[in-house]
């Protein structure tokens, strides 16, 4: 499943004035000299506009309105079997390091006579995965956004990344992966519940590449 660009529509009125692009310009340009760069020559002139441009984009998840993201896609259904969404592909960026870490989370919940529209749920990863974050927090955010929204009767959160601050750097380990999980109601109380859910979480699971 491909990461969900945001549109217009669910950002928060006004967020381009929220961000100071000249403050993050004049930042990235006193990096280059820091490092003993010259930010005057070709290759780097433009790079403290696109750099600013850049982490507006990455960092869009501080502007989603959650309302407008739902947009009313919540249908009342008589249905109460597991519902499943898996390799919902995301990218992010560490808090520590403000380097990228890049995975997927599969994410499932019991309705209680709600659903929530498909397309939704990515959404909502992509909310969260786009600040800076750590996974542990990240993975919890989801699970409590939905928890939230439904009331249903359990939600399963299970995240999988490889981050670039352990690969390129510090331990420099190039195929360490991290999975995170969260769980609320029927499936941290059942135990065949929550067995069923990493079950078909597992069956078909491409391996996770950058």
């Amino acid at each position: 499943m491909e990461n969900l660009d945001f549109d217009d529509a669910i950002l928060e009125p006004g967020w381009q004035d929220k961000i100071d692009y000249g403050n993050l310009e004049t930042a990235v340009a006193q990096i280059l000299k820091s490092i003993g760069e010259d930010p005057a020559r070709e290759g780097l002139q433009k790079t403290p506009a696109r750099v600013s441009r850049m982490y507006a984009e990455l960092l869009a998840g501080y502007r989603v309105d959650p309302e407008a993201l739902v947009n009313g896609a919540i249908f009342n259904v008589k249905y109460d079997e597991m519902v499943i969404v898996r390799d919902i592909e995301f990218y992010s960026l560490c808090e520590h390091h403000m380097l990228p870490f890049i995975g997927r989370a599969h994410v499932a919940y019991i309705p209680d006579g709600k659903i929530l529209g498909l397309s939704k749920i990515p959404r909502i990863v992509d909310m969260f995965a786009r600040r800076l974050q750590i996974q542990e927090r990240m993975t919890r955010q989801i699970a409590d956004s939905l928890r939230d929204l439904l009331a249903p009767q359990g939600v399963a959160v299970v995240v999988e990344a490889m981050h670039l601050c352990s690969m390129m750097r510090g331990v420099k380990k190039h195929d360490a992966r991290m999975t995170t999980s969260a769980m609320h109601g029927a499936f941290r109380a059942n135990l065949a519940t929550r067995e069923e859910f990493l079950q078909n979480i597992a069956r078909g699971t491409s391996e996770l590449r950058i």
